[in-house]
């Protein structure tokens, strides 16, 4: 009877050290998603705030100006990034998802963390890209004869200058993704 008393313990230890561990992992996997959503959210809306940014200015009767996003292939080109990696942030929920269920799938986090790590140096990437231009567009240069554009073109100014948050604030969190998803990696 005594060493089915001790079969009994050592499973019911055995069972108390792997509860934390599975919980953690869970709350792990779960922080994962909310990160990976809210991600989205930041990149889908930079996008649209960029592409949808457009603004005239009559001057005189002959003469209309006009700054379009797409006037310059920098800011294309962070639209196209940014809706890129909003894509890939929505199409890998479903993994994401199956993490929360499944915690010690490790192939799969390897492969997120691969794919995080090509998602956060193409819209660092982006934004980088446009920050430079949007700098030029406030501040100008006068060494090659480039002038500041946000005196006149205010609200397209501003648009630009807000659409960098969410792409800058997805940079951060693909940042902790990638930390997140190394930890449980390791871990596992």
């Amino acid at each position: 009877m005594k060493p089915g008393a001790d079969e009994t313990v050592e499973v019911s230890s055995r069972d108390n050290t792997a509860r934390p561990t599975l919980g953690l992992s869970r709350g792990i996997s779960i922080l994962d998603l909310i990160l990976r959503i809210i991600a989205a959210i930041g990149t889908l809306a930079s996008a649209v705030a960029m592409g949808t940014t457009e603004q005239t200015l009559p001057i005189f009767s002959q003469f209309i100006f006009r700054a379009k996003y797409n006037d310059l292939p920098t800011l294309t080109f962070f639209v196209i990034a940014n809706s890129i990696v909003c894509g890939y942030l929505v199409l890998f929920l479903p993994l994401s998802i199956f993490h929360v269920i499944k915690t010690s799938a490790k192939i799969s986090r390897l492969v997120l963390l691969v794919f995080d790590t090509v998602m956060l140096a193409l819209i660092t990437a982006g934004a980088s890209a446009a920050t430079a231009i949007v700098y030029l567009a406030h501040e100008g240069n006068s060494n090659a004869n480039w002038l500041a554009i946000c005196q006149q073109f205010n609200t397209f100014c501003q648009r630009i200058s807000g659409s960098l948050i969410g792409s800058f604030g997805a940079a951060i969190l693909l940042v902790f993704l990638i930390i997140i998803s190394a930890v449980s990696i390791y871990r596992l």
